[in-house]
């Protein structure tokens, strides 16, 4: 279990992090900075600006989260020119293509920071590619914050990993809820699994398949897809042979459409049908047809920009206005575009928390956190870690889709709480 490994690493992970604090070690350059932080690392950040890499699947099979990143930079070019940086720094945003492809992603990492000479990496987004870059990373001691993908191993062994910490709830935490929710509600249910063939989707699908344990809930077929796969048609086809009565749907933006409309075609099978939050956005949904996907079920943890209960809320109202302002022509309504304001919201906040103004500072602050607000969180969800603890958001809210958008059902589920 999870909260296990947190309490095997917790005294080795402190230490890491005691001998990161101000006044550590030398990097690899030999660059020191100035004050109680000399010996640490100062590559890409000065005392007027800091200099940030991501890495997205612009092109490929992931591309829809290419639009993210948009969104990043229009919050820093926000930050910039509005606050004039994070404690007098300004914002220098690189952003990547991978294609979705590890070793692609291991090279542009490289690029970023031994030719750019990026201060850390910022979101470097999915769970392999993601993972791939991880070892590089800690291998050089460079900062990969905020990791885009909710893979548990983030914050599993953050004494091997202590560079690396992700940000949104982890897959197991969120195959956790749909678990617990489908108990509570369907305690007879019979489930068909549809999952990505990655860590991602094994990810998701052992955290589901933990918290039904022991209960009356069973999973009676699965079948898994190959991101180089152009459908997954005929996996459908399968799984509506299995007298399933909830589809759980663990999958990436293109793949989930798919599905979902593969689903609304076949009038003989009318499973409940749960997708995962990574592709709950309106840019999956819309194309399938909202007509088709009413009631499915999803989990959240930002505020749905297209939802009017949030019309008059100061921090959706800053959204929509800023974004409109340095990124004319998004769509504010689009759900890719309020995430990646959100995390680099989140980021500003650990970068504002540095006592040193260098990597092992950066790392100190991101593993620090106490209840912190990031901009566009549902009410009651913040960011809290500790050394032991490398998961920032672990809290998550049920939602059903309604009309033309989700609706929040139940009450939000501290997924730290229901481990124990």
């Amino acid at each position: 279990m999870r909260n296990n490994t947190i309490r095997l690493v917790g005294i080795t992970a402190a230490a890491l992090l005691a001998a990161t604090a101000c006044g550590g070690r030398e990097d690899s350059a030999g660059t020191t900075a100035q004050g109680d932080c000399g010996g640490q690392q100062t590559t890409g950040i000065t005392d007027t600006s800091i200099k940030l890499g991501g890495i997205y699947p612009l092109s490929g099979p992931a591309s829809a989260y290419g639009e993210i990143p948009k969104a990043v930079k229009a919050y820093f070019d926000y930050v910039n020119a509005e606050k004039g940086g994070i404690n007098g720094r300004k914002i220098e945003y690189v952003v990547r293509d991978d294609g979705y492809q590890p070793p692609k992603s291991v090279e542009e990492a490289r690029r970023l920071t031994e030719q750019e000479n990026v201060f850390a990496l910022f979101q470097t987004l999915g769970t392999a590619t993601s993972s791939a870059v991880m070892e590089y990373a800690n291998q050089r001691k460079i900062p990969q914050v905020f990791v885009a993908s909710g893979a548990t191993k983030w914050g599993a062994d953050p004494a091997k990993y202590p560079w690396t910490i992700g940000w949104q709830p982890s897959y197991q935490a969120e195959g956790r809820v749909y678990g617990q929710y489908l108990i509570k509600e369907k305690p007879s249910a019979k489930v068909a699994v549809l999952y990505q063939n990655d860590d991602f989707g094994k990810d998701l699908r052992d955290g589901f398949a933990k918290g039904i344990e022991g209960s009356g809930v069973k999973i009676v077929a699965e079948q898994s897809y190959e991101v180089t796969d152009p459908s997954v048609d005929p996996q459908l086809r399968n799984l509506a042979g299995s007298g399933a009565d909830v589809l759980l749907n663990i999958t990436t933006p293109k793949f989930a459409s798919q599905a979902l409309a593969a689903d609304a075609k076949n009038t003989e099978w009318n499973p409940l049908h749960i997708v995962n939050n990574v592709s709950s956005s309106m840019t999956v949904l819309k194309p399938v047809g909202f007509d088709k996907v009413q009631n499915i079920v999803s989990s959240a943890f930002l505020k749905d920009p297209s939802d009017p209960q949030w019309a008059a809320d100061p921090e959706m109202k800053l959204y929509e206005e800023k974004l409109k302002k340095y990124a004319p022509g998004l769509d504010t309504k689009t759900a890719f575009y309020s995430l990646g304001w959100a995390s680099a919201s989140g980021i500003e906040q650990a970068i504002a928390r540095m006592k040193c103004p260098t990597r092992e500072g950066l790392m100190e602050a991101a593993r620090s956190l106490t209840d912190v607000r990031s901009e566009l969180l549902l009410p009651g969800i913040t960011m809290s870690t500790t050394p032991q603890d490398g998961y920032p958001i672990e809290t998550l809210q049920l939602v059903r889709f309604q009309g033309e958008r989700w609706t929040l059902f139940g009450e939000a589920i501290d997924t730290r709480k229901e481990s124990r």
